[in-house]
């Protein structure tokens, strides 16, 4: 893969999932390089045994293996596709397993919404903005590590390897980054 494409470039994931429809195995693995943390994530909330998560994961990849050319850029982002592939496989897993309770339609009116508030969400918006201001005042590239380690899930490894920079010393700007950000949001 071309080092200068981000992990979360759309047009380049689907690209890779049109080759892996053609059978090309290094897209295959680019496809699960780029998104296995996050869809690992998607089998855990539903799947919360590890084993089973792990397991739910392992065959969402192997449809994506089989079912690769179904993917429709028309109709959707690539990661949207694996996520909803995932998701369907982890719930099956639930399901197969008798864990899956529903519970009666007429229940629903007694279950909290827990979609925040019209209140909570200016004062979301009012956050958003504040740290919005606060990324912008970090120096050197710093708001891109915040963003790319903590918006987009890369590791401090990938962060180095990615910017050709220490590991150490990744840690230590994101580390001073975090305390300046602390600081402005007070």
């Amino acid at each position: 893969m071309d080092s200068t494409i981000s992990d979360t470039d759309p047009a380049s994931l689907a690209t890779a999932l049109q080759r892996v429809a053609s059978g090309d195995r290094v897209a295959f693995e680019e496809v699960y390089r780029r998104t296995s943390v996050k869809l690992f994530g998607v089998c855990l909330r539903i799947l919360p045994v590890r084993q089973e998560a792990e397991e739910a994961l392992q065959e969402a990849y192997l449809s994506v293996w089989r079912r690769a050319g179904s993917f429709d850029a028309a109709r959707g982002t690539a990661m949207t596709w694996l996520m909803t592939l995932t998701r369907n496989r982890a719930i099956d897993r639930l399901r197969s397993s008798g864990r899956f309770a529903a519970a009666p339609i007429e229940w629903a009116d007694e279950i909290a919404d827990p979609a925040p508030g019209a209140a909570d969400v200016l004062a979301m918006g009012d956050d958003e903005q504040r740290l919005a201001y606060c990324l912008g005042t970090l120096e050197g590239g710093d708001a891109t590590l915040i963003r790319t380690a903590f918006f987009d899930g890369s590791t401090y490894a990938e962060l180095a390897s990615r910017t050709s920079t220490p590991l150490g010393t990744v840690k230590s700007r994101i580390r001073r980054a975090l305390l300046k950000l602390r600081d402005c949001l007070r």
